[in-house]
């Protein structure tokens, strides 16, 4: 993939997140009122959380004004205010779009599945069928591939905390 600039990687990860909202939607409804995930439910949003920059560009072009602000306490995700709620809620990283949510993956050859332990209510998450869980893989591939071309193949990440005050 050449370098889409960033005009057009911006666009692209808006549209990817876009397409990510519309497919979790019935994976959030299937599981419904058993999800704990709800405004001021923060317990998975910690500072260790990375993202390539493709999506850290989507944040500071949509919300400079957050960014020009303090962070959230360490320890939390800094984007949290004082009631728990994402301040970038509308253009939060695909990593939060998927939060909470029964997922599976392959590591090495081997299927994996794990789930928020706020959300074990829907029962062990290795019983539910595949339908049921979000698989990780295919989107990170996507944005890694974008980061990619834009950084010449060093896939470069940053802390969301980080992109405050710069």
């Amino acid at each position: 993939m050449a370098d889409p600039g960033p005009a057009a990687a911006l666009e692209y990860v808006r549209r990817l997140h876009a397409v990510v909202d519309e497919l979790v939607a019935p994976l959030t409804a299937r599981h419904g009122p058993r999800l704990a995930c709800r405004a001021g439910c923060a317990g998975c949003c910690v500072d260790e959380l990375t993202v390539f920059e493709v999506e850290a560009a989507r944040i500071r072009a949509e919300f400079p004004d957050v960014l020009a602000s303090a962070p959230g306490p360490a320890g939390r995700c800094a984007f949290l205010d004082e009631a728990s709620r994402c301040r970038v809620y509308a253009a939060r990283p695909y990593v939060c779009r998927t939060q909470g949510l029964p997922l599976r993956w392959a590591e090495a050859g081997v299927e994996r599945r794990d789930i928020c332990p706020e959300n074990e209510a829907v029962g062990p998450v290795e019983a539910l069928d595949a339908a049921a869980c979000w698989t990780l893989g295919p989107f990170e591939q996507r944005l890694a591939a974008v980061q990619s071309a834009r950084d010449g193949g060093v896939g470069r990440r940053v802390a969301l905390r980080a992109l405050f005050g710069g």
